[in-house]
């Protein structure tokens, strides 16, 4: 039987002791595996400089495949989030959130199965950000006021939310590939359009394009709001969610309560040369 190198990164906080027993679980399936442990995160910021050393990005494109447990992401101050630090630079586009119930946790109905597929690199999170009150932030300010004729007040700080249609397509496409692999039936795709018309609406155009190249596979849409309702009221009316990035951050861990909790909801991160599969929940 072959061995598989695998990059393990154990995190900080409660990481550890998530990656140690991870790692008994998939060495009882009888598979062999090779571990290169690598350390990221504030435990390694006093030696590095960095929480994400360039060692670490360079272990897992080598291997190909990581095993990560929490890491610490600050609150409002310090470092970005070294998670969304690897899905970037790794360009692991699709972030996979199965959502299943399992026989004795705390489910909201023992039926629920369905998978949210996540961009992962684009949207809010692209990190693009301008703190209130420095210059380049006043600039902005004032540019963005005159182009689109609307008062920006000038205490605020700005985040920018690109959406491409080079992004909408790769991710709307992984899920109905997603799907029609897995024998999954319906891809809804996720959205805020009928607000944000010039992103959301980007991303639903492409993805009506999409899904036109992908007939065997049933597609609609839903406004963002409307399908955390959904999901509560009905969720057995879903299959396949495929959502841009805030949203699919949100609605996963909406899911993830409606399974028992963040501790039986895995994610992966899967791009074109590398996957990273985690813990969903912090290091607390």
């Amino acid at each position: 039987m072959a061995r598989h190198t695998v990059t393990l990164i154990p995190g900080d906080g409660v990481g550890p002791e998530i990656c140690e027993a991870s790692v008994r679980v998939l060495e009882a399936t009888g598979v062999e595996f090779d571990w290169d442990v690598q350390q990221a995160g504030e435990n390694v910021m006093e030696q590095y400089g960095t929480p994400l050393p360039s060692h670490v990005l360079d272990s897992i494109r080598k291997n190909r495949v990581a095993l990560k447990g929490p890491i610490t992401t600050p609150v409002g101050t310090g470092f970005r989030s070294v998670n969304v630090a690897l899905r970037q630079e790794l360009e692991l586009y699709a972030c996979v959130r199965p959502v299943k119930a399992y026989r004795g946790a705390r489910n909201l109905r023992d039926d629920l199965d369905l998978v949210i597929v996540r961009e992962n690199s684009e949207d809010i999170y692209a990190g693009i950000e301008f703190e209130k009150g420095t210059p380049d932030c006043r600039r902005l300010l004032e540019e963005i006021s005159a182009l689109s004729r609307k008062r920006i007040r000038p205490d605020s700080g700005l985040s920018i939310k690109p959406i491409s249609v080079s992004g909408s397509e790769r991710i709307v496409q992984y899920a109905f590939d997603y799907a029609r692999h897995y024998g999954r039936k319906k891809v809804t795709l996720v959205h805020k359009a009928n607000i944000m018309k010039h992103t959301d609406g980007l991303f639903l155009a492409v993805g009506r394009e999409v899904a036109a190249r992908n007939p065997d596979v049933e597609f609609e849409d839903r406004i963002v709001d409307n399908m955390c309702m959904q999901l509560v009221q009905k969720p057995e009316l879903y299959d396949m969610l495929v959502l841009p990035n805030l949203y699919g951050d949100i609605v996963s861990d909406l899911c993830a309560g409606m399974i028992g909790g963040l501790g039986l909801a895995p994610g992966g991160n899967i791009g074109t040369e590398a996957a990273m599969f985690e813990a969903t929940h912090g290091s607390a």
